[in-house]
C-alpha cells in the first residue's frame, strides 16, 4: 500500500512536470519543433504555425524542406545531415517561405537525439534584423560611390582650375610693370599676382592631401600658427581692408603645433571671414587669435566681437552642414562644418562661447602630444 502510494506521488510529480514543460512549448514566442531523421515535423509549437501562415496538417503533410527558400535548400540539407551525424547546430540562418508568399529570415539551434532519430530544434525570427543590415549595407554601398563620385569631381576641377591658374600666372610674368607708372595700379597687380600665386600652391596641396586621403592618412607636419595666419591674411587682404577689420595675435604661449598645414589655414580662413561676414554693423570687426596652455591642453583661441548667437537655440546644428544662423544671402553653412572636419580629423575637439550682439569665441584643443619619449 505504502508502495503504491509513493509510486502515485512520482506519476504525479512526473505530470506537473510534463504539464508545466508543456505549457512552455506551446506559449514560447520562439519557433520550437521536433523533427524526424526523415525531414518531416513531428511537432511544433503555434508560433510555427502563426509565422509560416500553414496549419498543423499542412505542416506535418509535406516535407520540411519544400517550405524552405529556394536558394537555401542545399545550404539547410548540409546542416540537417551535420545533426544527423551528432553534431549540435548553433545560429544557422536560412530563408523560409510563408503561405503569402512573404520571406522569412531563422535562426536555428539544433540538438539531436540519435537513439530516436529525432531533432529538438529552437528558431528566432531575425527577419528584421537581416533587412536593417541588408538597408545598412546599401546605404554603406551608396555612400562609398557617392564618396567616391565627389573625390573624382573634386580631382577634376582642381585638375580643371590649374591650368586657368598656370595661364594666369604666366601672364603676371609678361607684364613689364616699369611700364606702369600708377603707384596704386602697381599694388593692385602685385596684390592679383601674389593671390594667383598662393591659388596655384592651394590647389597643389589640396591634390597632395587627397592623394594622402585616399591612403587614409593626413600627413602631419609641425605648422607655425604665425605663418599659417600670416598666409590667410595675404590671401584674403583686400577682404580684411575692405570690412576695416583688425587682427591681433599672440602666440607666446605657444607658436608650432603638429597639425596639417592646409588643414589650419583652412581653419583660420573660415573663421576669420565668419568674423568679418557677421560683423556686428555698428562696429569695426576685430578679430584676436592666441594660444594657451589649459589644463596640459594645448589651446587655439579665435575670438571676434560680430554679431553672435543664441548659443542655447543653435548649440546642437553650430557644425552641422548646411546650418545657418543669421538672415544672409551668401550664408551656405559650410565653413564652420569644414572647420570642425579638419579639427577632429587630426584628433582635436573644437568649443563654441557666443553672446548675440556681444561676438563668438572658438577653442580648438589639440591632440594631447606625449612628450615622454
Amino acid at each position: 500500500m505504502e508502495n503504491d502510494l509513493e509510486f502515485v506521488n512520482i506519476l504525479k510529480k512526473q505530470f506537473l512536470e510534463y504539464q508545466q514543460l508543456n505549457e512552455f512549448f506551446m506559449l514560447s514566442g520562439d519557433l520550437l519543433c521536433i523533427a524526424g531523421f526523415d525531414g518531416f515535423f513531428k511537432r511544433i509549437n503555434p508560433a510555427v504555425s502563426l509565422l509560416l501562415g500553414y496549419t498543423e496538417e499542412e505542416l506535418f503533410s509535406r516535407p520540411i524542406n519544400e517550405f524552405v527558400f529556394t536558394d537555401d535548400k542545399t545550404a539547410t540539407i548540409d546542416s540537417r545531415l551535420q545533426v544527423y551525424s551528432g553534431k549540435p547546430l548553433r545560429h544557422f540562418e536560412n530563408r523560409y517561405l510563408t503561405k503569402a508568399g512573404d520571406i522569412v529570415w531563422l535562426s536555428w539551434t539544433s540538438m539531436p537525439l540519435l537513439d530516436q532519430q529525432l531533432v529538438i530544434a529552437i528558431a528566432k525570427d531575425v527577419t528584421k534584423k537581416k533587412l536593417q543590415e541588408e538597408e545598412r549595407n546599401i546605404f554603406i554601398d551608396n555612400l562609398t560611390k557617392i564618396n567616391e563620385d565627389l573625390k573624382q569631381f573634386t580631382r577634376m576641377t582642381s585638375h580643371d582650375m590649374r591650368s586657368p591658374v598656370s595661364n594666369l600666372l604666366a601672364i603676371f610674368n609678361l607684364l613689364d610693370l616699369s611700364k606702369i607708372e600708377d603707384g596704386e595700379t602697381l599694388e593692385l597687380i602685385r596684390l592679383l599676382k601674389s593671390t594667383s600665386e598662393r591659388l596655384h600652391e592651394t590647389l597643389d596641396n589640396f591634390v597632395d592631401v587627397m592623394i594622402q586621403s585616399d591612403k587614409l592618412n593626413v600627413p602631419v607636419e609641425n605648422v607655425m600658427l604665425s605663418v599659417a595666419l600670416s598666409t590667410v591674411e595675404r590671401s584674403i587682404h583686400s577682404i580684411i581692408t575692405d570690412a576695416g577689420g583688425l587682427i591681433t595675435q599672440d602666440f607666446s604661449a605657444f607658436d608650432e603645433i603638429p597639425f596639417n598645414t592646409m588643414y589650419m589655414e583652412s581653419i583660420l580662413l573660415n573663421l576669420i571671414t565668419n568674423a568679418i561676414k557677421y560683423a556686428h554693423p555698428g562696429r569695426r570687426p576685430h578679430i584676436s587669435i592666441a594660444t594657451k596652455v589649459f589644463d596640459g591642453l594645448q589651446q587655439l583661441v579665435i575670438s571676434d566681437n560680430g554679431l553672435g548667437f543664441d548659443l542655447e537655440k543653435v548649440k546642437d546644428r553650430i557644425f552641422v552642414l548646411h546650418q545657418v544662423f543669421h538672415d544672409r544671402q551668401d550664408s551656405k553653412g559650410v565653413g564652420l562644418h569644414l572647420v570642425n572636419t579638419h579639427v577632429r580629423a587630426m584628433g582635436g575637439e573644437i568649443n563654441v562661447e557666443s553672446k548675440v550682439n556681444e561676438g563668438t569665441t572658438f577653442v580648438i584643443s589639440f591632440k594631447k602630444q606625449d612628450y615622454s619619449q
